[in-house]
């Protein structure tokens, strides 16, 4: 399909730079097939959804995976800014730099001069190969728990582009930009329809009898890349890691042979169901890393409900709503969204997204 379908034009003031205070007080629009849009907020969620629903979290925790470096060469200093997005071993991690011409593959780069890091003061790194558009394979002189120490000592949470282009991250996104339920380590980016979930809503979540249950997904940061290519058959994802384990794939379908449906909470918990689901529909125990790219015309196997945030254009996210609701339904429920004032993006508010049958 041609990219430009899945354009629209979001003016700057609906991008939020904060969250909702408290988070369950954000805003979500309900769209369901054939019924006009429904402006609700994230608290009445209990209200929107049935006992024996199954509601699906990732529970991936984000890591200070935003790292700013100097790359000595002779007299000559640059520097250097990396992205960790997918780790490849216990001292290896994929990492988008920038700018990734002032790097050779052999080449050190010292991050974290601005830091206070245990002995060192800095963590070291080898650009042991490279890649397409900016991406590099880094060799750490650390490994294992020592690095992820390090990295938390040293790096920034990686704020999305559009909010970091706008503001320095601080202390307070350490908190914000993590999930409630957070805990496997890995995560580049936070899976952002779950920011929205409170103590408090969890409760009534439950007194409501919808169950809950957990899969990982570690969000890598070619969630934030745009679409370059004009027809969406030559864009390639960026795989990333996941995990449903066998306890969790029964019980998901348990619940759909008794009626209930699935309600991934996020695109990335959708993505990995998908992932993990047979023809038949099927869920199934799966580890591994996916690249899966659902465009319209993808016929969903596993998830029934998706709760998820307002994405950018032109992004394989809003390509994956459109194919759930149907293009033409979901560039008017986002027409809706910016004339009724809702706020966008990672921060900003929510929608409630029921499948379209066909």
């Amino acid at each position: 399909m041609r990219v430009d379908l899945f354009d629209f034009e979001l003016p700057q003031d609906s991008i939020a730079l904060r969250p909702a205070e408290p988070r369950d007080a954000a805003r979500l629009l309900l769209v369901r097939p054939d019924q006009p849009f429904d402006d609700r907020v994230v608290r009445d969620l209990p209200d929107l959804l049935e006992p024996g629903d199954v509601m699906v979290f990732n529970d991936t925790r984000v890591i200070p995976a935003q790292l700013k470096g100097i790359r000595q060469r002779g007299d000559a200093t640059a520097t250097v800014e990396a992205t960790l997005h997918m780790r490849m071993g216990p001292e290896r991690w994929m990492a988008f730099l920038r700018p990734a011409k002032r790097v050779n593959v052999g080449e050190r780069i010292s991050f974290g001069h601005t830091g206070d890091l245990c002995l060192a003061g800095t963590l070291n790194a080898t650009v042991a190969e490279k890649g397409e558009a900016g991406e590099a394979l880094l060799e750490f002189d650390l490994s294992g728990p020592a690095l992820d120490e390090a990295l938390h000592a040293v790096g920034h949470i990686p704020l999305p582009p559009y909010i970091a282009s706008k503001r320095a991250d601080d202390e307070r996104d350490r908190a914000d930009y993590q999930t409630i339920y957070a805990r496997e380590e890995g995560a580049v980016a936070a899976p952002t329809a779950g920011l929205h979930f409170t103590p408090v809503l969890m409760a009534r979540l439950d007194a409501r009898g919808i169950e809950r249950r957990f899969v990982t997904l570690h969000v890598g940061a070619g969630t934030f890349l745009p679409v370059k290519a004009d027809d969406t058959r030559a864009h390639r994802m960026h795989a990333e890691i996941g995990h449903v384990d066998a306890e969790t794939a029964d019980a998901l379908n348990a619940a759909r042979a008794r009626g209930g449906r699935i309600v991934a909470v996020g695109t990335t918990s959708l993505r990995l169901l998908e992932s993990a689901a047979t023809e038949d529909g099927v869920i199934q125990p799966w580890s591994g890393a996916t690249d899966i790219f659902i465009t319209p015309g993808y016929r969903f196997r596993a998830v029934d409900v998706l709760m998820t945030n307002f994405h950018l254009p032109r992004s394989t996210l809003f390509m994956l709503v459109s194919a759930f609701c149907g293009l033409e339904r979901m560039q008017s429920a986002y027409r809706h969204a910016i004339e009724t004032g809702y706020r966008f993006y990672s921060y900003g508010d929510s929608s409630l997204l029921l499948r379209h049958p066909s």
